[in-house]
């Protein structure tokens, strides 16, 4: 993805969450209502849909009367994007990865090791067919 993660604030997170937790596109009223704990106004959820929009993370559509949101991407591409800016921050990324590595859960450094077979063999596969 070409533009950097940007952080989202609390409420663009909530918002974020619902609308990643949803089978199907909301409306701004669903999502209000999602977080009625909050006791937001519908107008601000609009606000904050609306930026969002702005910012890629939301697509708009019509429906009937009523404009349906969804998130652009999954919350692992979201986070996995957050990830890769924080890497990219680093004077040493190898010390950066090194450090990191020796923070995860055994569970977790098997799926590290997972995706790094599946991403080798998946550039293998690209550079093989394109010569």
């Amino acid at each position: 993805m070409s533009r950097a993660a940007a952080k989202l604030g609390e409420l663009e997170r909530a918002i974020m969450e619902v609308l990643w937790s949803a089978p199907t596109p909301l409306t701004a009223r669903v999502i209000s209502d999602e977080l009625r704990d909050r006791e937001l106004a519908k107008t601000t959820v609009l606000t904050v849909l609306s930026r969002l929009e702005k910012k890629g993370r939301v697509t708009r559509s019509r429906e009937d009367w009523a404009h349906t949101y969804a998130a652009t991407a999954s919350r692992e591409d979201y986070v996995a994007e957050l990830m890769h800016d924080a890497l990219e921050d680093a004077s040493d990324r190898s010390a950066a990865l090194v450090r990191f590595v020796s923070n995860v859960s055994p569970d977790e450094a098997q799926a590290l090791q997972s995706a790094l077979v599946a991403a080798t063999r998946s550039k293998r596969s690209r550079t093989q067919a394109g010569q």
